[in-house]
Formats: structure tokens, C-alpha cells, sequence
């Protein structure tokens, strides 16, 4: 005999100092063509009125039903704001999330999901029983640029989410989007079965995302993400905040797979780890040779070079034919990817270096 739900569908939102997006990240849920139940906002060590402003939105008559927690002095980053949201849930429906709640949708407070975001990933999940959780497809917010240097690093940016997001669309993903994720209730409760707890509690967590995505992984479950799935997440305006980001997950990356080693859900990111990083070497070294002789000699003499450079110019257009035909351009350039390339290659190498010889330090 089938029991009815309590929550459909609930939605834990960890929100740290966000009261510049916390409203429109909730306008966006009221505005689901299949309407969340429950939304939990943790208020997060917040320091500015990100707490006030979630409440307004709790207390506005035509909002979700909507409960907002203020946890204070949380060591444990986000990971311990959603284990918070999760034991709040977990209390209100008798202690076991399975056959009480259907679904629980897990978005950052600076992003702002698709009207159909919920609809579609239900169905994704009603597709597969197998299927634990299924992964927004990222894009980065437009428009946002005060300046020549600034348009370059926002435009590089989205060209490299909208990549990222083509490149998702399969089974068995590298790691659920930390922006937005769609989790089947009873996979995470099967992960508090085993462990105690959904989200891995450590100060030195700074993937709770992708550390998610292998415990769902090694406790038997598929994940999976959908282009259709869309969260439109802010981006980083400065090339110091651009590195700090992608610094900690590159480092938070290394960090977990040096705490799991070589198993058979790590050894794909291991190996595109370290080809990725060989790759930048062949075309930071390799290439700008090339591009010397080039311009030395031009190309009468060396066909195969021809060829090549009609291959770098076009695949990297082609990837991004869906932003159009000033993306296109901006990747067959050629220029403006090669620059951007040496600011990844410098996070890449940095996080790895970092992993080794320095501490995380604790959250304060």
C-alpha cells in the first residue's frame, strides 16, 4: 500500500552573507512551474541581513511554505548548514526521510534556477529508480561587466560554463553542481544510514558537492545531470576572486582524492586531472613554439601545421555554437582562450601544490 507524501519536494538553501541574492534565488522557486513544498534557508554564520531578508520572503503570503534557521558558529561550512537543514527535516517528518519526502533540491543562494527546474529534473529522476540525484546544468549570469578587462574575464567565464554544461549531459557525471542539485530523498537517507550523515562534516571539506557525488556513488547509486536542468549562478568579477573560487574546488578536488586514492569512482577525474595538466604543457609549450615559427616562417612550409591550427580555430567554435556567433568568434580567436588557459593552468598547479603542503585552515 502506497503512503502519501508529507513533501513532495523540499529545498535546502545555505545562505552565508547573501543579501544581495538571497530574494531573487527564492523568487525563483516560487516561480516553478511545479512549486516546492518546503523551502529551509540556513542563515550560515551571516553577518549582514541576509537572515531579514529570507524571513520577508517567508512571512509574503504567496511565498512556499518556508521555515528559515539561523545557525551560528557552524564550523563546517556549507557542508554543516545542509546537515542542519537535513536534521530539521528529518525531525518535522518523524525521523526517516524515506516515504515522506520525495525529493530534496539543494541551491546555493546566489543562483537563480529556470521556472521548469523542478519539473524537469522530477522527471529525470521518475525515469531511472536507479538514479540518485541529477545535476544542474550551470550557466553564468550576463551582463554584469563595468569594464573592457572585466567583459573579458565574465565572457570567458560563461563560454567556459556553457562548455562545462554541454559537456555534462551524460550518465554517471563527475560531480553534482554544488549550485543546484536534485537529490532522490532516500538516497540521501541511505548516505545518513551509512555514515550518520548526507554531507561530510569537515572544516577541510571544501567540495561537499563532489564528496557527495562519490558517497552517493560508492553506496550504489547513479548520478546523472540534464541540460534542460538550468541554474544560472553568478560569476566571479575579478581575477582575484576567479582564483580564490576555482583554487578551492581544484584544491578541495585534490584534497578528496587523496583521502580516497585510486578506486573505481575516482580514477576518471584522477586521469583527467593529470592529462589536463599535460595538455596545458603540450599547448603552452608545443603551441606557442609553433606560433613562433609561424610567424617566422609562415605556413608554406609546413602543411601539417595548416591543419592543426584549422583544428584549434574551428573545435573550440564549435563548442559553444549554442551562445552564438560572438562566442564562436571570441574561441576561434584563439588569443583569448590562450590567456585565459595560463590563469587555469595557475589555479590547477597552485591547488595541486597547496594540497600537499599546506592546511585548510578552520572556517571562523
Amino acid at each position: 500500500m502506497l503512503t502519501e507524501l508529507l513533501y513532495e519536494t523540499v529545498v535546502i538553501v545555505p545562505a552565508r552573507n547573501e543579501e544581495v541574492g538571497v530574494l531573487m534565488s527564492l523568487d525563483s522557486l516560487a516561480a516553478q512551474t511545479r512549486r516546492p513544498d518546503l523551502i529551509i534557508v540556513v542563515v550560515n554564520n551571516s553577518t549582514d541581513r541576509t537572515m531579514e531578508f529570507a524571513q520577508q520572503f517567508a512571512d509574503e503570503v504567496t511565498s512556499p511554505l518556508t521555515v528559515v534557521l539561523n545557525f551560528e558558529n557552524n564550523p563546517h561550512k556549507k557542508a554543516g548548514a545542509l546537515n542542519l537543514g537535513l536534521r530539521w527535516l528529518r525531525d518535522a517528518v518523524g525521523g526517516r526521510l524515506t516515504g515522506a519526502v520525495g525529493h530534496v533540491l539543494v541551491m546555493d543562494a546566489d543562483t537563480e534556477l529556470h521556472p521548469r527546474f523542478i519539473e524537469r529534473a522530477r522527471n529525470v529522476l521518475a525515469s531511472d529508480p536507479e538514479l540518485g540525484g541529477v545535476s544542474a546544468a550551470c550557466l553564468g549570469r550576463t551582463g554584469l561587466w563595468r569594464s573592457p578587462w572585466q567583459r573579458y574575464l565574465l565572457g570567458m567565464q560563461i563560454i567556459e560554463y556553457a562548455r562545462a554544461a554541454n559537456g555534462r549531459f551524460r550518465k554517471d557525471v563527475h560531480t553534482m553542481a554544488g549550485a543546484g542539485s536534485f537529490y532522490r530523498a532516500e538516497a540521501l537517507q541511505s548516505l545518513l544510514d551509512w555514515r550518520g550523515a548526507g554531507f561530510w562534516e569537515d572544516h577541510r571539506n571544501l567540495v561537499e558537492d563532489y564528496e557527495t557525488t562519490l558517497a552517493l556513488k560508492e553506496s550504489g547509486w547513479k548520478v546523472t545531470a540534464n541540460q534542460l536542468c538550468i541554474a544560472y549562478t553568478d560569476l566571479m568579477p575579478t581575477l582575484r576572486e576567479l582564483i580564490q573560487q576555482r583554487e578551492r574546488w581544484s584544491r578541495g578536488t585534490v584534497d578528496t582524492l587523496r583521502y580516497r586514492g585510486w578506486t573505481k569512482f575516482t580514477w576518471h577525474t584522477i586521469a583527467t586531472l593529470v592529462l589536463g595538466l599535460l595538455g596545458l604543457s603540450y599547448i603552452l609549450g608545443y603551441g606557442t613554439t609553433q606560433m613562433i615559427v609561424v610567424a617566422r616562417q609562415g605556413f608554406s612550409d609546413n602543411p601539417l601545421l595548416v591543419v592543426l591550427l584549422a583544428f584549434w580555430l574551428l573545435h573550440p567554435a564549435l563548442r559553444v555554437r549554442n551562445l552564438g556567433w560572438k562566442a564562436m568568434l571570441v574561441e576561434a580567436l584563439l588569443l583569448p582562450e590562450l590567456v585565459y588557459m595560463l590563469v587555469r593552468a595557475y589555479w590547477l598547479l597552485s591547488s595541486v601544490v597547496k594540497s600537499y603542503v599546506t592546511r585548510v585552515s578552520a572556517w571562523k
